[in-house]
């Protein structure tokens, strides 16, 4: 059976346990806003699915998207989730000869799309106490040239959770102006950081925003995200659109109504967050050989290191999912690094966070010495 079967049937298998406990994809699975719910609902009822969407997004949609990041005189492109917006930039942008740069660990579906269009893939490792788990302006410098076509730096990064200052931003994005290239700034965990800045905000002309409602918003399913930057650049990257009849008219409204009630939300969300990372990092200090690498994580996640406890990564991830919780290996992120880490997503239940910290010593003991584990995705 071909890799891509495999790993479509695996989610399937995941995605048809009603009960499983989603604490590996960043997902937001704290109980939908009853407005969000509402919109959706309002929607169903109207039958606006029978009509196609704006393909650009709901003019409403764009302006509350340009509204809440605060960037007056930008332009959002409304989406199929972040990825997709993401692609379009690669269609746009990569091709044979050109580089597309990044960090390692980094979210690998842009390198991906990258490297359809015959871009090389220039990975720089962040990972450990020797980088200080992030990417310095003198590393990237170093690392580009006139062959660079894309920056790509997810802030906060996914998965190490390191949040970028002012001052890095400003660095990056003149690594990007001095070759020609343009910054991604992929803010899909922003609004669980700390004191986050826009690339946008510093430079429109050599940056770019890509964002996502399934992390904040928790509308995964969903798919809805948003391109955000200077008119010229959205009428490059709209030109690569496949969505030429637009997305979920279902999405966009809960999207709006979330956008509507954000302050609110995100002061629970954010409670619940903190209080999940807490626990889990009390439980991770309490086990020889475990530490949560990056503290403060400024995304909905948490990266726990295993390889001081000299356990395979891709053991607990299979231990854990028969106890019904869904947690990610290290080597969905990073080839070089992945036998160092686990991830687990905070933004979930409380109950679900107690549940993990109760599973984690007996499971790290039963971990010891299992070697031969099936695929995992």
């Amino acid at each position: 059976m071909s890799n891509a079967r495999l790993r479509n049937r695996y989610f399937d298998t995941l995605f048809s346990n009603h009960d499983l406990m989603w604490m590996g994809q960043n997902t937001n699975h704290i109980p939908t806003h009853p407005v969000v719910k509402a919109a959706m609902l309002k929607s169903i009822e109207r039958e606006e699915y029978s009509a196609y969407a704006p393909p650009w997004g709901l003019e409403a949609l764009r302006d509350a998207v340009v509204d809440d990041l605060g960037v007056p005189g930008m332009e959002a492109l409304i989406t199929e989730g972040g990825v997709n917006a993401l692609s379009l930039i690669c269609r746009a942008r990569c091709a044979p000869g050109k580089t597309f740069v990044t960090t390692d660990p980094t979210w690998k579906w842009p390198c991906q799309f990258a490297e359809q269009q015959g871009a090389e893939i220039v990975q720089l490792p962040i990972y450990g106490d020797e980088y200080d788990n992030r990417l310095s302006v003198e590393h990237l410098s170093e690392a580009c040239d006139e062959r660079t076509a894309l920056i790509y730096i997810v802030d906060p990064n996914n998965p190490l959770g390191c949040r970028y200052s002012r001052e890095e931003l400003v660095g990056f994005i003149d690594v990007a102006r001095r070759y020609g290239a343009l910054l991604i700034h992929d803010c899909t965990y922003r609004d669980f950081a700390d004191d986050h800045t826009l690339a946008i905000s510093i430079n429109s002309e050599h940056a770019v925003v890509s964002m996502s409602f399934s992390k904040w918003l928790g509308l995964a399913g969903l798919r809805v995200g948003a391109l955000v930057g200077n008119p010229k650049l959205i009428d490059e990257f709209a030109a690569q659109s496949t969505s030429v009849l637009g997305g979920s008219v279902i999405a966009q409204r809960a999207a709006l109504a979330g956008l509507s009630v954000k302050k609110e939300w995100m002061t629970e969300v954010r409670r619940i967050d903190r209080a999940n990372k807490q626990r889990i990092r009390d439980a991770v200090d309490s086990i020889p050989g475990l530490r949560v690498l990056v503290w403060p994580s400024h995304g909905n996640f948490l990266v726990i290191e295993t390889a001081s406890a000299d356990i395979s990564p891709a053991a607990l991830v299979d231990l854990f999912s028969r106890e019904g919780i869904m947690i990610r290996q290290g080597s969905y992120h990073t080839e070089q690094f992945g036998d160092h880490f686990i991830k687990v997503s905070t933004s979930v239940p409380e109950d679900w966070a107690r549940c993990f910290c109760e599973h984690l010593p007996l499971l790290v003991e039963q971990a010891h010495g299992i070697k031969n584990i099936e695929a995992q995705f």
